[in-house]
């Protein structure tokens, strides 16, 4: 029972400190100052190693803002840092967060494993071999690319859904698996 509370807490603390990273990032935008990445860092050195990350907005429930990395390629709170700037601020699909709408936007950060390719002969291979809401997938195809977050099964639950928008996503026309296109798949550690 103590080994269970000690992870508890842990993942709180990891909980609070990611989230904690991201409303700061946006927060400092407005005002144009620097975060203290030190703060942070100083007594949780994970925070340290390259890691990627994505930053959803959502306000009311409805999707305002998310950006990410596929990759790990800087150290993880810069990478939250980044992400959470540019889903505010960057995303193309929506105008720049406002201060109103940062009092009430809730944010959630997914930390990625690294993405694996997943083989597969065809689609019916392919529809065995994914795991429904565990599995981020990272569709590619010549020079286009989209990926959905696990999360997103939640929403479009069918495997036909799922791809389907996936390939409208990447701007791929939905006959596009009898190119083969390449499947990678990842895992995410969700905090919210």
């Amino acid at each position: 029972m103590h080994k269970d509370t000690t992870l508890e807490n842990q993942t709180n603390t990891y909980n609070r400190i990611v989230l904690d990273i991201a409303r700061d990032a946006i927060e400092k935008e407005f005002t144009n100052d620097e975060i203290d990445i030190g703060k942070y860092t100083k007594d949780n050195p994970w925070l340290k190693k390259d890691g990627a990350s994505f930053v959803t907005l959502t306000l009311k429930e409805k999707l305002r803002g998310c950006i990410g990395s596929l990759l790990a390629r800087r150290p993880l709170v810069e990478d939250i840092i980044e992400n959470a700037k540019n889903a505010a601020f960057r995303d193309p699909r929506f105008p720049k967060l406002t201060k109103e709408e940062f009092d009430k936007i809730a944010i959630e950060v997914s930390i990625l494993s690294e993405p694996k390719e997943l083989f597969y002969s065809d689609v019916k291979e392919l529809k065995r071999k994914i795991k429904p809401f565990e599995d981020g997938v990272i569709l590619s195809l010549g020079d286009k690319q989209a990926t959905f977050l696990p999360q997103v099964w939640e929403e479009l639950a069918e495997f036909e859904t799922f791809f389907g928008h996936l390939l409208h996503k990447a701007g791929l026309p939905m006959d596009s698996f009898k190119y083969h296109p390449k499947i990678f798949t990842y895992k995410v550690e969700k905090f919210s």
